[in-house]
């Protein structure tokens, strides 16, 4: 009898799966990717936008957990060519724009609200009829790779590797030639690169290849088919409802703000 349980209990031992084990043809659920497994390795700079830094793909994936929520975006040149004539200087403000991100299916878009038409209302109706009757821009358009509690993941190098400042544009009008961005020699400069509770800063090295037609350009630059600059990108958070704009003044440095009111 004793001899006989033994022989039963070797029995189920060999034909019974091993703990653990999986059975013929199943596969183990792969793991769901998260924020933090993605951007694992990458360096990460936490303030207004959190945002991560792949610097073996030189690309800046933006975490945005902000949607419809406007805020300043400006941008400007940190490194001129150098040339009073041509009017790109370092320091030079571009345009600065009221925006927002807004989420639709596997895309994160930038938006930029139409400002100079408005309806100052209580009346919902009224609002949403004269947004719908003039055109808002949209400025950018990412990918998300990753979504998460709300939030999401998009790569946003090529928006900051854009011609932003429009400096092919000014080359242009002031006849030193015909030039557009090289790719292969523009790229993030991270030490203009940083991020506060309140910003959130991007810099970009930005080549522009062409054939220069004009001493302006050739003065400046050692090599003129080559021109290398830096653009700088601002997100800056915008004031909160406690903000009391100054009185317009003609006699003051700047303009007034203007808009229609429907």
């Amino acid at each position: 009898m004793k001899k006989l349980l033994t022989l039963s209990t070797a029995l189920l031992f060999l034909l019974a799966p091993s703990v653990g084990q999986k059975k013929k043809g199943q596969q183990e659920a792969p793991a769901k990717k998260t924020i933090s497994t993605f951007t694992e390795g990458m360096q990460k700079f936490e303030g207004y936008f959190d945002f991560y830094w792949d610097e073996k793909k030189g690309k800046i994936f933006l975490h945005i957990d902000k949607w419809d929520q406007e805020f300043l975006y400006v941008n400007s040149l940190a490194a001129g060519v150098g040339s009073n004539d041509i009017g790109l200087d370092r320091g030079q403000l571009g345009e600065d724009r009221v925006v927002k991100f807004q989420k639709h299916g596997p895309k994160a878009l930038l938006i930029q609200p139409n400002q100079d038409y408005r309806a100052v209302s209580e009346n919902n109706d009224e609002v949403k009829s004269v947004q719908e009757a003039f055109a808002s821009s949209t400025i950018g358009g990412f990918k998300i790779e990753l979504q998460e509690a709300g939030s999401a993941l998009v790569d946003i190098t090529s928006f900051l590797l854009q011609d932003s400042h429009r400096v092919s544009e000014r080359l242009k009008r002031t006849k030193q030639g015909t030039y557009s961005i090289d790719a292969a020699r523009s790229t993030v400069y991270m030490p203009g690169t940083m991020n506060f509770p309140e910003n959130t800063e991007f810099e970009s090295i930005l080549t522009f290849k062409g054939t220069p037609q004009n001493n302006w350009i050739t003065s400046v630059t050692p090599s003129p088919r080559a021109v290398t600059v830096r653009t700088h990108h601002s997100f800056i958070k915008l004031p909160d409802d406690d903000y009391e704009p100054r009185e317009f003044d003609p006699r003051g440095a700047f303009g007034g703000i203007t808009y229609q009111d429907y």
